[in-house]
C-alpha cells in the first residue's frame, strides 16, 4: 500500500490554494493578472516499457499559468494615469538592467521631469525635438520639458469678416481721410493682440471705411500708433474690393509693417517689419458686420501647466500661453507568448526565451492596444470565481487527507492480523 497518491494530492492542492490566495491578495492591484495552477497526473513506468493497467501514483503541478485577460478600465482624476485597452505592455527602465514590462499605468513625474513608476523606473518612449516633432526610433526614458516655451513674434494674420454692403460711404469731405476718435468717419472697427520677438503684446486695431460701392479702405493702429501715414494724416494699410455678388475681388496690400510702440504696461515693443495680412476670405453681403475668425501665429513666453496623453501615446505639454506641443510618445511592447513572461514583482514582468522577443510600436498601431489617459486597468482577478475555486480546493484537500487516513486504517488492519 502507498500514501503517495494522497500526499501528492495534498501538496498539489496546497499549491493551488497558494495560487488562489495570491490572486485574491492582488484583486485590488492595478494591472495585476490572475494565475491558475495546472495539474498533471503521474504514472510509474513498467520495467519493460509495457503495461496497460498501470495505476497512477498521484498528481503534480505542471505549471502556474498567467491569464492575460483584459481588466476593467476605471477613470481617475490623475492625467498621468494610463490604461492600455488591448494588447501590449508599458516598457520600464531603471537604467541598469534590461527593460521590464508592466500593465500598471500609475505614473508620476519626478524632480527631473521623467515619467516614472512608484518604484522609480522610467517609462520608455520616443523623444520629441525642441519644435515638438516626435523622433521615432530607439526608445528612451520620456522626460517632460523643464523649461518654458520661448516667445515667437507674429508673422501671419488672417481674418474672416463680413462687411455690410448696406452701409453708406463714410469718407470725410475734408482731410484727414479718417479720424480714429470720430466713429462717423468709419463704418466698423475691431482689434486683436499680436506679439513681438520678446513676446510683448501689441494691440492692433483695424478700422473699416467704405469709400465707394464695393470698395473699403482698411486703416490700422498699433498700441495707438498709426500704421500707414502719420497720426495727422493716416493712410490705408490696404484697400479691399468686392465683386458685384459680394465675394472678395482683391486687395492692394497683403503685408503690415508694425513699428516700435509703447504698450499698455509702458514698455517699448520691438518693431515687426513684415507681417503677412490675409483678408482674402472677407465678404460684402447685405448683413451685419461680423468676424467669424481671426488668427495670428505669435505668442508670448509660457511655462508648463498641464500634461495630457492621447490614444496614440503622444504626451502633450500645455503651457500658460495656450500653446501645446508634443513632449514625446509612449512606446509599448507585445509578445508572441505573454504567458512565457517571468513575474519579477512590482507589477512587472521580464522577457524570457519562452515569451519571445518584444514587438514594439506606438499604441494603436498594428495589433497593439490603444492608450487611455486619466484611467487605470483594474486587476484581472475574478474575485467571485476565486472564492468558488477556494471552496473546491478545500474539498479536494480534505478528500486527499481522507485517502491517507483510509490507507492508515488499512495498514493498521494488516498489522493487527494474527
Amino acid at each position: 500500500m502507498s500514501f503517495q497518491q494522497g500526499l501528492s494530492g495534498l501538496n498539489a492542492t496546497s499549491k493551488s490554494l497558494d495560487v488562489i490566495g495570491n490572486n485574491i491578495a492582488n484583486s485590488g492591484t492595478y494591472g495585476a493578472k490572475a494565475s491558475r495552477a495546472e495539474f498533471a497526473d503521474m504514472y510509474a513506468a513498467a520495467l519493460n516499457g509495457a503495461g496497460t493497467n498501470n495505476i497512477g501514483i498521484g498528481t503534480t503541478v505542471a505549471d502556474v499559468a498567467q491569464q492575460f485577460t483584459q481588466g476593467n478600465i476605471t477613470t481617475t482624476d490623475n492625467p498621468m494615469d494610463m490604461a492600455l485597452n488591448g494588447a501590449g505592455f508599458f516598457q520600464l527602465s531603471d537604467g541598469v538592467n534590461p527593460p521590464s514590462y508592466s500593465r500598471n499605468g500609475q505614473f508620476k513625474v519626478d524632480r527631473d521631469g521623467f515619467i516614472v513608476t512608484g518604484d522609480g523606473k522610467k517609462l520608455m518612449g520616443y523623444a520629441a525635438n525642441a519644435a515638438g516633432v516626435i523622433q521615432p526610433g530607439v526608445a528612451v526614458p520620456l522626460q517632460l520639458p523643464t523649461g518654458g516655451v520661448t516667445p515667437s513674434p507674429t508673422s501671419k494674420i488672417a481674418m474672416e469678416i463680413n462687411l455690410d454692403a448696406r452701409k453708406p460711404v463714410t469718407t470725410p469731405a475734408a482731410p484727414p481721410l479718417i479720424n480714429f476718435s470720430d466713429a462717423s468717419t468709419y463704418n466698423n472697427a475691431t482689434s486683436m493682440t499680436v506679439y513681438d520677438a520678446k513676446g510683448q503684446d501689441i494691440a492692433l486695431t483695424y478700422y473699416f471705411q467704405k469709400t465707394a460701392a464695393d470698395t473699403w479702405d482698411v486703416f490700422a493702429t498699433a498700441n495707438g500708433t498709426t500704421l500707414g501715414g502719420v497720426a495727422a494724416a493716416p493712410t490705408p494699410v490696404t484697400t479691399l474690393t468686392f465683386n458685384a455678388d459680394g465675394t472678395f475681388a482683391g486687395s492692394t496690400s497683403n503685408s503690415l509693417a508694425i513699428p516700435a510702440t509703447t504698450n499698455a504696461q509702458g514698455a517699448t515693443t520691438l518693431p515687426i517689419p513684415a507681417v503677412a495680412f490675409d483678408l482674402s476670405r472677407a465678404t460684402e453681403y447685405g448683413s451685419a458686420f461680423g468676424i467669424t475668425n481671426a488668427t495670428q501665429d505669435g505668442y508670448t513666453a509660457g511655462q508648463l501647466v498641464a500634461v495630457s496623453v492621447d490614444a496614440n501615446g503622444i504626451v502633450n505639454a500645455k503651457y500658460s500661453n495656450n500653446q501645446s506641443r508634443p513632449a514625446g510618445q509612449v512606446e509599448i511592447a507585445t509578445f508572441r507568448n505573454p504567458q512565457g513572461l517571468q513575474p519579477i514583482g512590482n507589477n512587472s514582468w521580464a522577457s524570457t526565451y519562452a515569451s519571445g522577443d518584444p514587438v514594439k510600436g506606438a499604441p494603436g498601431t498594428g495589433n497593439l492596444g490603444v492608450l487611455q489617459s486619466g484611467a487605470l486597468e483594474e486587476s484581472g482577478v475574478d474575485l467571485t470565481g476565486e472564492l468558488v475555486n477556494m471552496i473546491t480546493a478545500q474539498r479536494a484537500y480534505q478528500a486527499n487527507a481522507q485517502t491517507i487516513k483510509t490507507q492508515d486504517q488499512v495498514m493498521q488492519t494488516v498489522v493487527n492480523l494474527r
